[in-house]
């Protein structure tokens, strides 16, 4: 028997007894919702720090409510507004800065993955007043800081109301759809830059500054949608492929008195994907990117007269990612985070731009950050310092003193903070241990008490085969990989099993970490009660290991990343008790071009593949995404082509699904068309399934359930 070459750290899991009695899983209740777990409600603090509010909605008789709690005991303390005969149902809020109004939506329909449109409705808490803000469905409603105004968008024109006089004044004229949009983002910063309001509020309402996109030159794209009609209609936006034109992007200036707008002078800058105010009324922070997204810009910007100044630049040979952490002290100084020094770490700045001193250091990553406690100079965070596959929260001072590790079990953490920071709700879990939420004190970590844990489901389980996730590394060309494998229940040693792999791989991704399950791991379990081995490893690309393993990849998507699960399956393959003539890949979107490139460069490796919403020339997919990692196709033709599936169909060896819906306006059908044709003219057999009219999901309906029984059958079938 040959000696295992890495060391598997078991978590035991839910595998407690024999399996002699346990059923298996089955599709019908996992995407029937039957190992649904127990979540929080979305809570939002109220600014005294003590209580926070919910929004409780039912579904039989359809009714809502925003009810207030309390921090230390938990319970209501009063109802804010409920649905009424005066108030329409609502399902979702925000309030103004002062807590005096509340908004409320109502009506609300998805366009795309983040914007909607919704009536809206804005709540006076004294006065128990109700106001519509518009018969017509907007966009992005906006209290004032005061509540006096709300400012929203509505095609593709911004407009403010005085909630007293209820009278409405439109601030821009020139909006209109496929040319200008005031306010809210176009689709590719919809979906790239993960923001759709445009325009900020300053800190005293006097003031909005605004984006202003001009797609005229952007290529028009559309996809058939098939419907229930006699006839097919066209679904159309703008969509600027990689090197094709994108949105001429400039900020505004509206001032509210006035009704005046004014143009900020930012260098021509081509991307300008935040905004924010600063504390100082008068100060507006910007930050820009050139095309290559290697030069990152942050302007101060005095709104008395629109002249901008560089605080900061940040440069990178690769790409300078953007995230919403830049926090502003009561003097304008700022915390910032940054990869300068290979790692993801928070840094101190002066209001002059000047740096003070880099607050956390290490090699590891700071993964989320959560606020700054100006009264105890606290700052919190969430990070990989006690491993890359698990999260903990943290807290430190602004000088990178008294660090303290707040949360205390090992897996996955992460917080939610009251106003003050002086509460803080936990989330955790871990491979083995499904969602508990617990309040806590944010000066120590201190328990407060137990709120919700999913100890029911974990019970459930318990009737069901399952087996464990065995974390663990497997070192692939000089680097130690983070994995997971799931073995049968009844594993023996001396049989060979069958090896599935699945993997996203996208850059900054990560798919190994010891939280709960996902839905699609009830999934895994249910092959592996069927006996197959399914095993996860995160390649070269992937996030949470630093700048230069993440950015390896940079102008070379697919190359890196293949060569790791190619290289990953040669050397599971060596262990006793894995069949080397069965193995299989699979994985959706960024996952679904990995196995599809897995299964033609390594052909002698995989003999089946499953790709869902694939894709399959970085030529097709959007500018943003692609030109951060890729550059332009005019600047890197061989970067993209020879990473292209299409481009070589006569690879292919073994069995290959290929899935996508027809109205994916993500990643486009087009990809997956142009693969069939490839292999069809390659005389190629495969399987392919399109599910009309559904997007990058593939949801709706019973439309997962036939997905996945289609991949269920697939797999046994041909692995």
């Amino acid at each position: 028997m040959k000696k295992p070459f890495f060391l598997f750290l078991s978590l035991l899991g839910f595998l407690t007894s024999t399996t002699a009695q346990k059923k298996k899983l089955t599709l019908e209740e996992i995407w029937g919702g039957a190992f649904r777990t127990e979540s929080m409600d979305v809570l939002r603090s109220m600014d005294n720090g003590t209580q926070y509010t919910i929004l409780n909605t039912e579904r039989s008789p359809q009714s809502s409510s925003l009810d207030k709690y309390d921090y230390e005991t938990l319970q209501k303390v009063e109802t804010i507004v409920a649905s009424s005969e005066s108030v329409p149902y609502f399902s979702s809020y925000s309030f103004s800065d002062d807590e005096s109004k509340v908004l409320l939506a109502t009506e609300v329909e998805p366009i795309f993955r983040r914007s909607r449109l919704g009536i809206y409705y804005v709540y006076d808490i004294d006065t128990k007043g109700l106001v519509k803000i518009s018969d017509t469905k907007i966009q992005e409603p906006t209290l004032s800081p005061d509540g006096s105004q709300v400012a929203y968008v509505l095609d593709n024109n911004l407009y403010i109301m005085d909630l007293k006089a209820k009278a409405t004044k439109q601030a821009t004229t020139d909006g209109s759809k496929g040319t200008i949009i005031n306010g809210v983002t176009d689709w590719v910063y919809e979906e790239e830059f993960g923001f759709v309001r445009a325009f900020e509020w300053n800190r005293n309402g006097t003031k909005i500054a605004f984006l202003r996109f001009d797609e005229t030159e952007v290529p028009h794209f559309s996809m058939d949608m098939y419907g229930k009609e006699l006839y097919p209609y066209q679904h159309e936006f703008k969509y600027p492929k990689a090197g094709e034109n994108n949105s001429l992007v400039t900020l505004h200036m509206y001032d509210v008195a006035s009704g005046k707008i004014s143009a900020v002078d930012l260098d021509n800058a081509y991307y300008i994907p935040r905004i924010k105010w600063m504390n100082n009324p008068d100060h507006l922070s910007v930050q820009t990117l050139n095309r290559h997204q290697n030069d990152l810009k942050l302007y101060a910007v005095n709104a008395k007269d629109n002249t901008a100044s560089v605080l900061l630049e940040e440069t990178d040979k690769a790409y300078v990612d953007i995230d919403g952490n830049l926090t502003f002290l009561a003097d304008d100084s700022f915390i910032w985070t940054s990869e300068a020094d290979g790692y993801n770490h928070l840094y101190l700045y002066g209001r002059d731009g000047k740096l003070k001193n880099q607050i956390t250091q290490g090699p590891w990553e700071v993964t989320r950050y959560y606020g700054y406690d100006q009264k105890n100079d606290r700052i919190f965070y969430q990070s990989v310092e006690n491993g890359s596959i698990n999260r903990d929260v943290y807290s430190i001072s602004t000088k990178g003193k008294k660090k303290k590790r707040l949360s205390t079990k090992e897996g996955t953490n992460s917080a939610a903070f009251s106003a003050d920071y002086t509460y803080y709700i936990n989330t955790f879990s871990n491979a083995v241990t499904p969602y508990e939420f617990t309040l806590h004190k944010a000066s120590d970590g201190k328990l407060v008490k137990a709120i919700k844990d999913n100890s029911a489901l974990l019970t459930k389980l318990e009737g069901y085969e399952t087996s464990p996730k065995e974390f663990s590394t497997i070192n692939i060309h000089g680097n130690d990989l983070n994995m997971w494998m799931m073995k049968p229940a009844d594993f023996d040693p001396n049989k060979e099993y069958p090896l599935f792999m699945f993997q996203y791989s996208g850059p900054g991704s990560q798919s190994v970490s010891n939280s709960w399950i996902s839905t699609n791991d009830y999934w895994h379990q249910l092959l592996v009660s069927e006996g197959y081995i399914v095993a996860c490893v995160d390649g070269r690309g992937t996030g949470l290991k630093g700048r230069d393993f993440k950015k390896v990849t940079q102008k070379e998507l697919g190359k890196y990343e293949v060569e790791d699960q190619i290289a990953a399956a040669k050397k599971l393959s060596e262990l006793p008790y894995i069949d080397e003539g069965r193995t299989g890949i699979w994985g959706w979107s960024y996952g679904g071009f990995m196995s599809t490139n897995c299964i033609l460069k390594g052909n002698d490796v995989f003999e089946m593949a499953i790709a869902v919403a694939p894709v399959t020339s970085w030529r097709f997919y959007d500018s943003i995404y692609t030109e951060r990692y890729m550059q332009t196709p005019q600047e890197n033709p061989s970067g993209y082509d020879d990473n292209s599936p299409f481009n070589y169909p006569e690879l292919l060896k073994g069995k290959y699904l290929l899935v996508h819906g027809s109205g994916d306006d993500n990643v486009h059908v087009q990809n997956t068309m142009r693969m069939i044709e490839a292999l069809v003219q390659d005389n190629k057999p495969f399987d392919w399934a399109i599910y009309p009219d559904k997007n990058h999901g593939i949801s709706g309906g019973n439309t997962r359930l036939h997905l996945f029984n289609k991949l269920t059958n697939f797999v046994k079938e041909n692995l």
